[in-house]
């Protein structure tokens, strides 16, 4: 598809950076705006309303997702969310010690890369420190952990997809649909955030099809990729520190899109400001989380967007377990932190 736009000096590979900058900045922007967070849907204050953004953009990443898939624009037989030997160990556990991380730094990547944006300096270490343990959980000292937890696998056939069982791709898919989009407008949220809800799960789709369908090139491919901040952290981190030799690819577009919508709509409507630690225990608890972050998402196979947002519309059960993992993991550690001594982890 991509040639026949006839570009000749350009390869799909940038033209997937500049592709993935336009995606990263709506994101950014739509996610300040609404202050889009999974963590917070599951334990804030506001849950009911953060949930019903949240469940609202997974209705419509579903429905645009499987609607790509029926055109037959994208296809997911050979993605690794279809792998049939499900690494259910590796998911499990880097689920819940996702989850946990979340709660130590009180928001997933996404919303901290968002916050980065908008000023935060915690977050930006934080995400530092995500990106250097999950890249050394991909091909440094902690591999061994994740080849040793990989191993452990479940056949699992075409059951893997929620597409195999009985009713089909559009009975499940319509069924998560139906009942995230029941919830969402009982959620108390006003019908502009909704709307900029389905805009954030609409985002999922057009990457997938971005990346699957108008930038294939059969001499030059490029991976079929969506909304995810594992990887793109990581990358992003390492092409920093080492362009001349690493060329960009999606996920540094997207990492840099997000930090600039962020801070295009922190200045544009309010609420840029810098923030620091404000003291050693609050800092060793949000580096803590980071690194747990850091291991889960790899082990996990994504984060709440790359196996949240972005997974379960593939109907793919490697991400359902890998998103039901990091909440509960998210629950528990929550209910820990509200039983921790006062001056301990119950602050900061």
């Amino acid at each position: 598809m991509f040639e026949s736009f006839g570009f000749e000096n350009t390869t799909p590979q940038q033209a997937s950076v500049l592709f993935a900058v336009f995606v990263g900045v709506l994101f950014g922007l739509l996610g300040q705006i609404t202050t889009f967070c999974f963590r917070r849907s599951l334990i804030g204050d506001d849950r009911r309303q953060a949930a019903g953004v949240w469940l609202m953009a997974l209705a419509f990443a579903v429905i645009g997702t499987q609607v790509a898939v029926a055109l037959e624009l994208i296809s997911f037989a050979d993605h690794r969310f279809m792998i049939s030997e499900l690494p259910i160990a590796a998911i499990a556990f880097g689920g819940l010690l996702f989850g946990a991380g979340m709660v130590l730094t009180r928001g997933c990547v996404s919303r901290l890369t968002i916050l980065a944006g908008s000023g935060n300096l915690r977050a930006g270490l934080v995400i530092v420190v995500f990106a250097i343990v999950a890249h050394a959980t991909l091909k440094g000292v902690l591999a061994p952990l994740r080849v040793a937890l990989g191993s452990m696998t479940v056949e699992m056939g075409d059951a893997i997809s929620l597409a195999a069982l009985p009713g089909g791709a559009w009975f499940w898919s319509g069924l998560i649909a139906l009942g995230a989009i029941v919830y969402a407008l009982r959620s108390g949220n006003g019908v502009g955030t909704l709307v900029m809800g389905a805009a954030i799960g609409l985002l999922v789709p057009l990457a997938w099809v971005g990346t699957g369908f108008i930038l294939f090139d059969e001499f030059d491919p490029i991976a079929m990729e969506s909304l995810s901040f594992t990887s793109p952290a990581a990358e992003g981190l390492f092409w920093v520190v080492a362009s001349s030799s690493i060329p960009a690819g999606f996920g540094v577009g997207l990492f840099g899109g997000v930090l600039v919508g962020a801070f295009i709509a922190s200045i544009s409507f309010g609420g840029f400001g810098w923030q620091s630690f404000e003291s050693p225990a609050q800092t060793g608890r949000y580096l803590a989380g980071a690194a747990l972050m850091g291991v889960g998402g790899v082990l996990a196979g994504g984060c709440t967007l790359g196996a949240g947002l972005s997974g379960v519309p593939t109907l793919s059960l490697a991400a359902i377990l890998a998103i039901v993992m990091i909440a509960v993991g998210a629950l528990a550690t929550n209910a820990m932190v509200r039983r921790a001594p006062v001056g301990q982890l119950a602050h900061g």
